[in-house]
């Protein structure tokens, strides 16, 4: 009984952590995360701070799974300030992280695209 139980434990867990918990939005998909350089003809929109669960539990979550979902909800947050772009400005911390917004001409998202500043 303590095998079955501790098997479908673990088969929860496990499906959890495959699970993208959080979603953009139709408008978020157009937003693009940049990096600081990649942003220098561009308007500053405001900041955003988001945060997600970076563990379930003792059990800490993957740390590209927590960066993604960050990024996704600072672009959701982008489209309520009136950015199309984000930056972020701090590393992770406990599931936090704060983004910049800007709001960027679109030959400059496309020479960002490209790897120009």
């Amino acid at each position: 009984m303590h095998m079955v139980l501790c098997t479908a434990v673990l088969s929860l867990l496990t499906g959890l952590g495959a699970c993208a918990w959080v979603k953009p939005t139709a408008q978020a998909e157009q937003v693009k995360v940049l990096g600081p350089g990649q942003v220098e003809g561009c308007a500053e929109a405001g900041t955003t701070h988001v945060s997600v669960l970076d563990k379930l539990g003792k059990l800490r979550r993957s740390e590209d799974k927590v960066a993604t979902e960050l990024a996704t909800l600072a672009r959701n947050s982008a489209v309520q300030l009136g950015g199309n772009a984000v930056v972020p400005v701090t590393g992770i911390v406990d599931g936090a992280q704060t983004f910049a917004v800007y709001k960027c001409k679109p030959e400059d998202l496309r020479d960002a695209e490209q790897g120009g500043t």
